[in-house]
């Protein structure tokens, strides 16, 4: 398949882990890839291994969780590039507690990455994608958003809530204007997310957790497959996990 070859595509959390791989992975396929994060440190070395490798890449650092720095990174890769074909709504924050101990600052951080930054970055690229009733769109979920593991109630929760808006949005702008919107679950990860988490309990069950962990590039292969389509294909949803992991 060739249906990536010269497409404009931006990827959200794209210092590491998955949305580094789905950059990489991108870009070995042909897109121009926008690499969107806080580090501009690794997002400037990551853009740098893909030019080496022959691909076509830059970056901006950004917060999703910032309707203007959002809506700037999309102008940015507009004036770079040119309208934005693809986004990949990857950043996001697993932060592990008990409902007993009411990790308010934990809970604030998904909300407002988790939620907030993905229709931040909806909002910014769906009116020139309505426009020009073209365009794919691909939300990265979680095995979470089908089953809520252990001290995972509020992460469970931003992911369920991440089926919910893409689900509408296939029924609304892909069956009425034709873009394609997709949706990956990954399962367990090795992206280091399981060292982010603050709450001391919650910590040691996602050590625990990611010990089975799968790396990165096995949810990026994912994205590039869903997104590597004909038009009038959409793969709505796929799993990708730890054959090991048991929920």
């Amino acid at each position: 398949m060739a249906h990536l070859k010269d497409k404009v595509a931006i990827v959200t959390g794209a210092s590491s882990g998955i949305g580094a791989a789905t950059a990489r992975g991108l870009a070995e396929k042909g897109a121009r890839v926008v690499l969107a994060g806080r580090n501009e440190e690794r997002l400037s070395q990551i853009v740098e291994d893909i030019a080496g490798s022959g691909g076509i890449a830059s970056y901006k650092v950004a917060d999703v969780t910032d309707f203007e720095s959002t809506k700037a990174l999309v102008a940015f890769a507009t004036t770079t590039y040119g309208p934005v074909d693809i986004l990949v709504n990857n950043a996001g924050l697993m932060l592990f507690s008990y409902w007993k101990d009411a990790a308010v600052g934990d809970w604030n951080k998904m909300i407002d990455t988790n939620l907030r930054g993905y229709l931040h970055a909806i909002a910014a690229v769906l009116p020139s994608m309505l426009e020009r009733r073209s365009g794919r769109i691909l939300n990265m979920s979680s095995i979470a958003g089908v089953h809520v593991g252990e001290a995972a109630g509020v992460y469970g929760a931003t992911k369920f809530f991440i089926r919910g808006i893409t689900e509408s949005l296939r029924k609304e702008v892909g069956v009425g204007s034709g873009i394609q919107v997709s949706m990956i679950s990954p399962g367990v990860i090795d992206t280091g997310w399981a060292d982010k988490v603050h709450d001391e309990t919650g910590r040691k069950i996602a050590g625990e957790l990611n010990k089975q962990g799968i790396p990165p590039s096995s949810v990026g292969e994912a994205v590039v497959y869903a997104l590597d389509q004909p038009p009038e294909i959409t793969i709505n949803d796929i799993v990708v996990h730890p054959t090991r992991q048991d929920w």
